[in-house]
């Protein structure tokens, strides 16, 4: 809300989740198309101030769609770009992959990991990866009438899609491990938000 008081647009949101999906990898950024929100709060609960939006804003374009195509545009040019500095090295032609994909995100209260039984309710649901941040944030901004990008790293496998436990260790370092990656992606993306 300080944000929106202070003339802010555009909000792109970040986060660390795991996948739900088994065709997103370790290091996968997801671009998030929409949201689930099972954090047991709605932060626009209570009294409502009409300075900061309607009392019953419209969920229907979270994440802004004309967004998305900025970000997926330059994420397929880094990926272009990254084959093409490889076939230089190697002399051989690379496969152009895509580091970014689409997905919906889940936001639990946390701060346990989930269970696998969760899991795989939430496949059900049409969850491609799951985290303990970003709704109440996108919620709140597009109350104010903000434009939202969110876009998570996926971090980890979620609960019961591998037989490895989750280690709070193994998110970290996978974050920074796509740290330049992810911050190359903003740079790219920031100057041509309007």
């Amino acid at each position: 809300r300080v944000f929106g008081t202070l003339g802010v647009k555009s909000l792109i949101l970040t986060n660390a989740a795991g996948s739900v999906d088994t065709d997103f990898k370790q290091g996968t950024l997801m671009l998030i198309r929409d949201h689930i929100n099972l954090m047991c709060v709605n932060p626009l609960r209570g009294i409502n101030d009409e300075r900061f939006g309607e009392r019953f804003p419209d969920m229907s374009e979270v994440y802004a769609l004309d967004y998305q195509e900025i970000v997926i545009t330059e994420a397929k040019k880094m990926s272009q770009e990254e084959a093409a500095r490889k076939e230089a090295e190697t002399g051989k032609k690379q496969s152009v992959n895509s580091f970014l994909r689409r997905g919906v995100y889940c936001g639990l209260a946390g701060p346990s990991y989930e269970t696998p039984s969760e899991i795989r309710m939430l496949r059900l649901f049409g969850t491609d990866a799951v985290g303990m941040s970003t709704v109440p944030e996108a919620i709140t901004a597009r109350q104010q009438g903000m434009k939202v990008i969110g876009i998570s790293c996926i971090t980890n496998m979620a609960a019961g899609i591998t037989e490895e436990p989750i280690h709070h260790e193994e998110v970290m370092v996978t974050g920074a491990r796509v740290a330049h990656t992810f911050g190359e992606l903003l740079k790219r993306v920031i100057p041509k938000l309007k």
